[in-house]
């Protein structure tokens, strides 16, 4: 079914090598050698690249001439738009109306056609499929496709190339395109090898499936992770994984928000909340001392939406705080307050404080304050110097 070796040859004029990358500060965390495959570093930004060429490079010339289309608004898009360019074929992305203009500025770049259309995802891929029947042009599946799991499962055998002794490879999953092709590729390679999926635990619909042995379609997903924010996995992908795939773990939105920011911090690599999910699942592996490859899928991530996590993070883990202290409307209480602070080695951010604006207690005012701590026990610390004076905190 899967010529892995072949595929590897195909995609390799395309992407760039990711070396694996030793993590020191995820391994004492949980007690493993961690290694990190990362594929946001890869050309277009993710592993989507690999699927996208594959796919394309074995199409016969005719389907070529005729041109490709596909539905995506997120790194499948510039995959497919890359690969048409490459092989020089017409490209067609369909994407949802209220697509980030970087999405779409990301696509263009790579000399697609874009077509917006639809409120939903759904509606934007049934607008792509009727322009496919319409025009003649082949429709690139995101994930349900053998060609598109081939291409995925080249990322195994440069895993199992460059360390020479694999436990465990640890894999986000959305639609499952990905684990199902470096799970089939691996266990080729070694069957002694355990691969494990990771899902949003609000988006688990390939562990649910698995779990009552058929597909199942969640009601709904809400989740940072919005790459694998997926209701229902595809066929071929779902019954390659019931079969190969040997644990599934499920994370929530804090665990990834904290393994994103420790990942920026220690290692100074940004990742996009999908692309990190198996840095997330570390704290919650049963086993110690094993090589662990954890496969960090993607890197496209708005600027905004970095600085929301970015802050998000901060106050999580007390490098931020936020205090709103009641005090009297008095002159000078609000210097009195501040001498507090500052006697806490705290670095005050901003002071929000309105002298017509009472509290709920007569001739009291509310204050605001945004701090720069040094964590969760100097917010506690700062909290009970505050209380210890007198001041009621809200």
């Amino acid at each position: 079914m899967f010529d892995f070796e072949k595929a590897r040859a195909r995609v390799s004029e395309v992407t760039n090598p990711t070396h694996l990358i030793y993590s020191e500060v995820f391994s004492e965390g949980c007690n493993n050698n961690v290694y990190i495959k990362p594929e946001n570093l890869q050309k277009t930004g993710s592993f989507k690249l690999r699927g996208a060429y594959n796919k394309l490079s074995k199409l016969d010339k005719e389907a070529a001439a005729k041109g490709i289309i596909t539905a995506s608004a997120g790194n499948h898009a510039q995959g497919v738009a890359f690969s048409a360019k490459k092989l020089g074929m017409k490209a067609v992305i369909c994407m949802p109306e209220h697509t980030p203009m970087i999405k779409v500025d990301g696509t263009l770049k790579y000399g697609a056609e874009v077509v917006l259309h639809g409120a939903s995802f759904d509606e934007c891929k049934e607008h792509a499929l009727k322009l496919a029947e319409e025009k003649g042009y082949t429709f690139i599946p995101p994930f349900d496709d053998l060609d598109v799991i081939e291409g995925q499962g080249t990322i195994g055998l440069e895993i199992v190339d460059e360390l020479k002794y694999v436990d465990y490879v640890i894999v986000p999953v959305g639609g499952g395109g990905l684990i199902s092709g470096v799970a089939k590729c691996i266990k080729q390679i070694s069957p002694l090898i355990k691969v494990i999926g990771v899902e949003p635990y609000s988006a688990r619909s390939m562990k649910e499936s698995i779990k009552k042995g058929e597909i199942i379609t969640l009601e709904g997903v809400d989740t940072i992770a919005d790459g694998t924010a997926v209701a229902r996995v595809g066929d071929l992908n779902y019954e390659i994984c019931k079969d190969v795939v040997d644990d599934w773990i499920t994370v929530t939105d804090e665990e990834i928000l904290m393994a994103f920011i420790k990942l920026i911090e220690k290692h100074k690599l940004i990742a996009e909340p999908s692309g990190i999910l198996p840095l997330a699942a570390l704290d919650k592996l049963n086993f110690f001392n094993k090589n662990v490859v954890c496969l960090v899928s993607g890197g496209n991530i708005d600027m905004s939406f970095i600085s929301q996590l970015i802050n998000k993070g901060l106050y999580e883990i007390g490098q931020i705080a936020r205090i709103d202290v009641e005090i009297a409307n008095i002159p000078g209480k609000l210097n009195e307050l501040l001498t507090l602070i500052t006697s806490t080695k705290a670095n005050i951010i901003s002071i929000e404080h309105d002298g017509f604006k009472e509290a709920s207690r007569f001739k009291n005012i509310n204050v605001e304050l945004t701090l720069e701590t040094n964590g969760r026990d100097h917010v506690k610390k700062i909290r009970e110097a505050i209380e210890r004076k007198g001041y009621i905190l809200h």
